[in-house]
């Protein structure tokens, strides 16, 4: 029986220098982000990502590489021991991302620069326990935010800066007519606007978010309510204010203030849209002052849908959940809506029983 020569990844090997390492430190981090961008991930969620490894890299003071499962016992029994069980899960998962493409990319490498043989410091004995629940966004009634809308295009026309303002007032009719997601309404081009499809004309959305880190999730959207007309307005009366090329390749369909190096419309940022919509709620609608975010419009897009009598299915299929647990979450009924249907619901049987007696 021939024998063969078997290389223990436990050898020594001589380290590299401390600035080297240092370097190599930088350069993994950057290449940890890439590749979650990549990936289809929202900047957002990378950035929250990096934070909680900045976090954990300033309390260990050494490369996050040398982490031992001790070392994440103490971290999470001891100096997060007081924390939200919401942010002792998040740090767990980013760490846990972080090693696995540690593990992926650089395992051969740390090894012949440091010696250690990788091993993610979270493992089934210490990793937090407890689900981060989603905040309970009730949105507002049908009548308050129609009164919003109201106030809000009355306004266009004295605000200081009217092709703003009327970007930001379309992206939440859409928000709130057919649930979009705030990256995915900034990620709209122009050429995703389908209006030969369906009866009222779909939006292509290609940025959609994917479950447990799958990447995006394409869908098409109807333009149901009044989202198309709302759509062809922006687009033939306040769009051009922005960019003049309507057939330039790739044209954001919500364009920002600021231009490309080209002279052409660059796209809105997340935070431009989320704070239009808030502002505009302190403006026209104060009762909601500082809660009427993106994620709020798509609750009540949710809830209005289910009230006019959609099936849950197609809620799930337009908000583009891969759970219809999840779409479930998303739907609030007000007031005295469950009574209602109670009383509705014993009428139906007592008429039913009328014959029997």
């Amino acid at each position: 029986m021939a024998l063969a020569a078997v290389h223990d990844l436990r050898e020594y090997r001589a380290p590299v220098s401390a600035q080297e390492l240092e370097q190599f430190e930088v350069d993994v981090m950057a290449g940890f982000v890439l590749a979650r961008s990549s990936a289809g991930v929202r900047d957002r969620t990378i950035r929250g990502e990096v934070g909680h490894l900045e976090r954990v890299r300033e309390w260990f003071g050494r490369a996050l590489w040398e982490m031992q499962p001790s070392d994440a016992d103490r971290y999470f029994g001891q100096a997060l021991r007081e924390a939200s069980s919401a942010t002792r899960i998040a740090r767990s998962g980013a760490l846990r991302v972080y090693f696995e493409f540690l593990e992926l990319r650089h395992k051969v490498e740390i090894h012949a620069m440091t010696g250690r043989v990788l091993e993610c410091p979270v493992d089934e004995m210490n990793r937090p326990r407890g689900r981060k629940e989603a905040r309970l966004r009730i949105p507002p009634r049908a009548e308050e935010l129609a009164g919003f809308y109201v106030r809000w295009a009355e306004d266009l026309g004295d605000c200081r800066k009217f092709a703003p303002s009327a970007r930001n007032y379309a992206a939440a009719k859409l928000m709130s007519g057919v649930g979009l997601r705030v990256n995915e309404t900034r990620c709209l081009d122009l050429d995703d606007v389908k209006w030969e499809l369906g009866r009222f004309g779909k939006l292509h959305v290609r940025h959609g978010k994917g479950a447990r880190r799958s990447g995006p999730r394409e869908r098409m959207v109807p333009l149901i309510g009044d989202s198309a007309r709302v759509l062809r307005w922006f687009i033939e009366d306040v769009w051009g204010q922005f960019d003049e090329d309507h057939e330039r390749h790739g044209a954001p369909l919500f364009p920002s203030e600021r231009k490309n190096a080209d002279g052409s419309g660059g796209r809105v940022g997340y935070d431009a849209l989320r704070a239009g919509i808030l502002g505009a709620a302190a403006k026209h609608l104060p009762t909601w002052t500082g809660r009427l975010t993106p994620h709020v419009l798509r609750h009540y897009c949710a809830s209005e849908l289910y009230l006019s009598g959609v099936d849950l299915i197609s809620i799930q299929e337009m908000l583009g959940h891969s759970w219809v647990a999840t779409t479930m979450r998303y739907i609030h009924v007000h007031r005295t809506q469950i009574e209602d249907d109670w009383v509705a619901g014993q009428e139906r049987a007592a008429e039913r029983l009328k014959g029997l007696i």
